[in-house]
């Protein structure tokens, strides 16, 4: 049976449209020290997400790569993300969403960084592809030169610990920012970004954009509640008035974009679940 050295948790909601790519990308890595398997965890599902996923048996075994999919009833990411944590077999793990899609030295980079003692927290380098609609596009080239989208390993859409990394939390806990509750458990030093990249679609749309940043303030908030301390870990330089203002003379319609966006958040409070926004 597999061993491999990495196990790649991907949870998945409703994610047939995207999770073949994600796959395809995956199985296409370039090999992976002591092997890989992927993991995924269809939770509360109403295509055909799961199928799609087990299509890809014959593409991981040709790749060398193990397969798992998993079927969930409930949704909710927390619970997938655990759910796939205690079947994987890798000592490595990365957690993966659906809808990205890494490139072939990207996961044997990432082993690579993790082959460590010590705790240690890896990310790729994210790109954000072209958004189809012009507000989504103005709104990632002012979002990508903010302070969290400059710092080292951001880890979001893909993040990857080791054994002594993972030791730091058991379950993941039920809140709304998994990703950020996990960089934090890592000071900046102990985090490390390989130059490998991967693809992270931004949502589309005003309205889309909105909810997801509403979903994205709650979690910082929650975690400053529940978590006391954890924050001061990030490590990122603090956005002040000048540095603001010099973007917003670089990118006027990018800032315009994003003021928008956090005015609207704002003034349009409510449920901040889990949202991709699509």
């Amino acid at each position: 049976m597999l061993n491999p050295g990495l196990s790649v948790i991907i949870p998945a909601s409703n994610e047939e449209g995207y999770i073949g790519r994600c796959l395809a990308a995956l199985f296409a890595s370039d090999p992976v020290p002591g092997g890989g398997e992927a993991v995924v965890v269809a939770n509360g599902c109403r295509d055909r997400t799961a199928a799609v996923a087990a299509g890809f048996s014959a593409a991981a075994r040709t790749a060398g790569w193990g397969l798992q999919v998993l079927e969930l009833p409930q949704g909710g990411k927390p619970g997938a993300l655990n759910a796939g944590d205690r079947v994987a077999t890798g000592p490595l793990r990365a957690y993966l969403d659906a809808d990205v899609v890494v490139s072939a030295p990207l996961m044997a980079q990432i082993a690579a960084a993790l082959a460590v003692p010590t705790p240690t927290y890896a990310a790729g380098t994210a790109v954000i592809p072209r958004a189809r609609s012009a507000v989504t596009r103005a709104y990632a080239r002012f979002w990508q030169n903010l302070p969290f989208a400059q710092s080292v390993a951001g880890g979001y859409g893909l993040f990857a610990v080791n054994a002594a990394g993972r030791a730091r939390w058991s379950g993941f806990p039920a809140i709304i920012s998994d990703d950020t509750f996990v960089r934090l458990q890592f000071t900046p030093d102990e985090r490390v970004q390989v130059p490998a990249r991967y693809d992270w679609p931004m949502i589309e749309g005003f309205g889309a954009l909105t909810r997801v940043r509403r979903r994205q303030d709650a979690g910082v908030a929650e975690i400053a509640r529940l978590h006391p301390g954890l924050l001061d870990r990030e490590g990122k330089p603090p956005l002040g008035p000048a540095r603001l203002a010099g973007l917003a003379l670089r990118d006027p319609a990018g800032f315009a974009t994003y003021a928008a966006v956090s005015l609207a958040v704002r003034l349009r409070r409510g449920d901040a679940g889990f949202t991709r926004g699509r």
